[in-house]
């Protein structure tokens, strides 16, 4: 049993703690507090700061101080593409979305072998970069399932949703028969789960989303993932069938000629659907209105904003701080290594800042944690720090004198650096 002492104690479910402790025993948290805890008061960290640590007999508590640094929950990545980790640095900005589409299409087909060994290793670096980041549960995009056996060799919880595409009708059953079959065929994990993704509304059919959307709902909670609202070009396509989504999908040979356009929003069209509900997290958002924001805040689902990706992709800027007036769940996602120069959520929560200066530091910190761990179905286990929970905690060290609660809060979403991570021993 160890007691972490530190100046900070961020638990997220509360306010910061003003030199707090938390208990830690068989990788759980036990209790949380403040001030003295049984003989380890405040007057002894300067002791406990050179003990080399080690408990004595049972029941005995090993104290040690953390030094300067803030104790917190580690950070949820509820959106990324591991597999695409290959492409850092191979994409170029798009002046449009589907301009940066159309890239990644012709790279991806180059590389065609899943297990190449480029693929691969771009895989265990872009789980070593979110670890090191911060990272403690990801929601992981994977066309090919490549990154379920890293995942579970890794310190990262994830929910793996193998994401499906196919806009042509008669395709939505053969897809969901493979698919059923490919997840069986793996064994999850306490810490690694499985669940299904739909790309987005102009890639796979009405037929298919609705597949997607029964085949999740038949589990106790499986989460369900889908890229909505992303750019000018799927509003466009969504309302009238035509642009340069259109144009894209007739040369890929996949038009479906009896889609017929809604000829309303993206997010109308799959709430009327049926595909909107508990356990959705639709991705992006940065061509919602405030009705498309009321729907989803209605159905319960989360919105996921990677702010950079949408700036690099040429999708636009997210309106954040309408999200959060609205009443949506936000939670934050990076994207992948194509569209965004690293993994760090903490760089995520910085641009979220710039952009939306009027929402609070611990709303958006709330968001990096406790709303993306629920949104994954692993509220239970991550997200905070609170008795019965993984004890998967980090401390950052600050570079100045941190006096205030508001003041820790600001500080941990202007922008943190790897080198001033540290997980602890659970």
């Amino acid at each position: 049993m160890i007691r972490y002492h530190a100046p900070w104690v961020l638990p997220i479910s509360q306010p910061p703690i003003r030199d707090g402790w938390v208990v830690v025993d068989g990788g759980r948290v036990v209790d949380i507090g403040a001030g003295e805890a049984g003989e380890a008061g405040r007057a002894g960290r300067a002791g406990r700061a050179g003990r080399a640590g080690g408990a004595g007999g049972p029941g005995e508590v090993d104290e040690r101080d953390l030094g300067d640094g803030v104790l917190m929950p580690g950070l949820v990545n509820a959106h990324t593409h591991l597999e695409l980790s290959h492409l850092r640095n191979a994409i170029a900005p798009g002046p449009d979305f589907v301009g940066w589409a159309r890239q990644v299409i012709a790279v991806r087909r180059r590389s065609a072998d899943v297990r190449d060994p480029e693929i691969l290793e771009g895989v265990a670096q872009g789980i070593d970069e979110a670890v090191r980041a911060g990272t403690a549960l990801v929601g992981d995009i994977s066309n090919s399932l490549v990154t379920f056996e890293p995942l579970t060799r890794s310190r990262l919880a994830a929910v793996l949703f193998y994401e499906l595409i196919g806009f042509k009708r008669s395709d939505a059953n053969a897809l969901i028969e493979q698919a059923s079959r490919q997840l069986h065929a793996l064994t999850p994990t306490d810490a690694v789960r499985t669940s299904l993704a739909a790309h987005a509304p102009y890639s796979v059919s009405p037929q298919l989303l609705l597949a997607i959307r029964q085949a999740t709902d038949r589990a106790p909670f499986a989460p369900c993932s889908i890229h909505l609202s992303e750019s000018k070009e799927e509003v466009r396509f969504i309302q009238r069938a035509d642009g340069p989504w259109r144009t894209l999908l007739e040369e890929l040979g996949v038009w479906e000629p009896s889609w017929a356009a809604p000829g309303v929003s993206p997010v109308q069209y799959l709430d009327e659907l049926g595909f909107l509900g508990r356990g959705s997290l639709v991705v992006h958002g940065v061509q919602m209105s405030p009705d498309d924001l009321a729907r989803l805040s209605a159905r319960g689902a989360t919105l996921v904003t990677c702010a950079r990706s949408n700036a690099y992709t040429g999708a636009g800027t997210p309106p954040i701080e309408q999200f959060y007036a609205s009443g949506v769940r936000v939670a934050v996602g990076t994207d992948s290594l194509a569209s965004t120069p690293d993994l760090s959520v903490f760089a995520e929560l910085a641009a979220m800042r710039a952009l939306a200066p009027s929402v609070p530091a611990s709303v958006l910190l709330d968001s990096a944690t406790r709303q993306g761990a629920v949104a994954l179905g692993f509220g239970s286990e991550y997200g905070t720090i609170e008795p019965g929970k993984r004890a998967r905690l980090l401390t950052v060290t600050p570079s100045r004198a941190l006096t205030a609660a508001a003041d820790v809060e600001e500080y941990l979403v202007s922008g943190i650096e790897p080198e001033q991570i540290q997980w602890i021993e659970s």
